[in-house]
């Protein structure tokens, strides 16, 4: 059925191609490819109806299943005999008739089974009733066994003989096979171009990327539309910015629109852009560290780079995110280095992405390499996620530690041991800490003149109850109100059997304990032991010296 299936969709696919010869005449051709099999078809749905073979598909199929609904009729027949005769009336549980593993029954008293000449094939969940197959039927029963094992045989020579005829048509379905498969993908990349607002971009060889308003699929209308361009001559590109501004989506965006170009998709940038082809596309994004194979963070990334640097050569492209990072900065920042010269060397077109400065001026006085930056707005502290190409960005870490408030003494001197120069950091947050020196000494002296004010304990208490489930921090237990509050704000909580005393602040109600127990609910039975609660129950009826009880304070 599934095969029927199929060649239905190819006769459908047919007639739909049939007057697209002149929207789409290399598409449409295709279907040229996958020959009509009307006789397969018809035979298939001759002799398969509703999941299972017909009973016209051969002469012996349609007798033998006649043959069985008769034999079917007269073991009904028989059945129904048995249970209204007066022979086993007497020893029936109930007057009617079911199938067990696709065999009669009637339900018998479990104390007349010697009663019954037949064959036991199920008891009730009780055991009072059994299941009994009398031998007067088990002849019929047996007749209608071997005449389903003459259908089974019959439906076999059936199926046999499709099969047969598929075999013989096994180069042509194979070819409509992959035709539709073919036609399928298309019509895949068709529905995701419009998805993503995809156009046609040129092609090159030359090694050239220039893309126009790129976005990433994947974020679609929210991303920033990316606008780069690296010619022959330029093959390097090395973007700085600060962390969360883009640079990671910014090379990832150009290796996956390179990728999907070169496997015939359309890309959401302008029809403009143009893309080159590449032998092989060498990535290292992300932290590849592991416990297991005894790699830091460092040495996973170095470990991907060796391959790389193995596997480049002149129809490369090659992205490589916050290279020398997680090591020395000085040692880091020179292993960038030679490693972005020896993969320009071999000719790959490279997109890297850093925070070493040094990177930055060698960039700058290589030729063949071009600095970028991601654009970053002081003003409201966020990145805008627009690539600048022709400078390097700074991290903006002295910026923003200014802008959120920072003394400009320390970033002064931060500054100082970074570039190894002096500069002055005069912004509104400048005057802002001068205004705050000038006050703290006043500050100082009115808080000398200040008494401490007095503190109303019994209203900043809040007051639990015994039973209320509370939350302790900073350890997040759960315990439960036994007393308190004491003078000082404490009560007596008991956390897993053992009761602490613990300060009202530290606590915060979680359920209340009329949400928990009853009115009248004995809280002796959490609170207290076992032993306790048995010799206050004996002493509640009468007194008895030799028993003694410690009551706790």
């Amino acid at each position: 059925m599934k095969l029927y299936d199929f060649l239905d969709c190819c006769g459908k696919m047919r007639r739909f191609m049939k007057d697209k010869s002149f929207i789409a005449p290399r598409v449409s051709v295709y279907i040229d490819a996958i020959e009509e099999l009307p006789e397969l078809e018809a035979e298939i749905s001759r002799c398969i109806r509703n999941g299972r073979v017909d009973d016209y598909a051969s002469k012996e199929i349609l007798k033998i299943r006649k043959q069985i609904a008769i034999q079917e009729e007269r073991l009904k027949e028989k059945t129904i005999q048995l249970v209204r005769s007066n022979k086993y009336r007497a020893y029936l549980q109930e007057n009617v008739v079911s199938q067990r593993n696709g065999r009669y029954v009637i339900p018998i008293k479990k104390e007349y089974r010697n009663k019954i000449k037949g064959t036991v094939l199920d008891t009730s969940a009780s055991g009072a009733t059994l299941f009994i197959e009398p031998e007067e039927i088990a002849v019929f029963m047996d007749q209608l066994t071997w005449l389903i094992a003459d259908e089974e045989v019959e439906i076999e020579k059936v199926l046999i003989y499709l099969t047969g005829l598929v075999e013989a048509k096994e180069p042509q379905l194979r070819l409509a096979m992959e035709t539709m498969i073919h036609y399928d993908f298309l019509f895949a990349k068709a529905k995701y171009s419009r998805s993503i607002d995809g156009s046609t971009v040129r092609i090159n060889e030359s090694g050239a990327i220039e893309l126009i308003a790129a976005r990433h699929p994947l974020l679609g209308d929210k991303a920033v539309p990316l606008t780069v361009k690296l010619n022959g001559e330029q093959r390097a590109l090395v973007i700085t910015g600060p962390n969360t501004g883009g640079k990671t989506v910014t090379i990832k965006t150009v290796g996956l629109l390179t990728l999907m170009v070169q496997c015939g998709l359309h890309i959401p940038a302008s029809a403009e852009s143009s893309l080159s082809l590449f032998e092989r596309i060498l990535v290292d994004i992300g932290d590849g560290q592991s416990i297991a194979d005894n790699l830091s963070t460092f040495s996973s990334r170095i470990v991907n780079i060796i391959e790389i640097l193995k596997e480049t050569n002149s129809r490369t492209l090659v992205l490589l995110d916050e290279l020398g990072s997680g090591t020395d900065p000085g040692e880091g920042m020179g292993l960038a280095t030679a490693i972005l010269e020896m993969l320009f060397e071999k000719g790959a077109v490279i997109f890297a992405t850093t925070h070493y400065s040094e990177i930055k001026e060698f960039a700058e006085t290589h030729e063949g390499f071009l600095n970028g930056s991601m654009e970053f707005d002081l003003t409201t502290l966020s990145p805008t996620y627009r690539l600048i190409i022709g400078r390097g960005g700074e991290s903006q870490a002295f910026a923003i530690a200014l802008k959120l408030g920072m003394h400009p003494k320390i970033i002064e001197r931060a500054h100082a041991i970074t570039y190894k120069e002096v500069k002055q950091y005069q912004t509104e947050a400048t005057e802002a800490w001068k205004h705050r020196d000038m006050e703290k000494q006043v500050i100082v002296n009115k808080y000398k003149d200040r008494q401490k004010p007095t503190v109303n304990a019994e209203k900043q208490v809040p007051l639990y109850r015994q039973g209320d489930n509370v939350k302790i921090s900073p350890t997040n237990e759960f315990g439960i109100v036994y007393t308190g509050p004491d003078p000082q704000g404490n009560y007596v909580i008991q956390v897993k059997g053992e009761k602490l005393s613990i300060n009202h602040k530290r606590l915060s109600l979680y359920i209340a304990a009329s949400e928990l127990y009853p009115d009248d609910y004995d809280f002796d039975i959490i609170f207290k032991t076992k032993e306790y609660r048995k010799k206050s129950k004996v002493l509640s009826k009468r007194h008895d010296e030799n028993i003694i009880i410690e009551y706790e304070e």
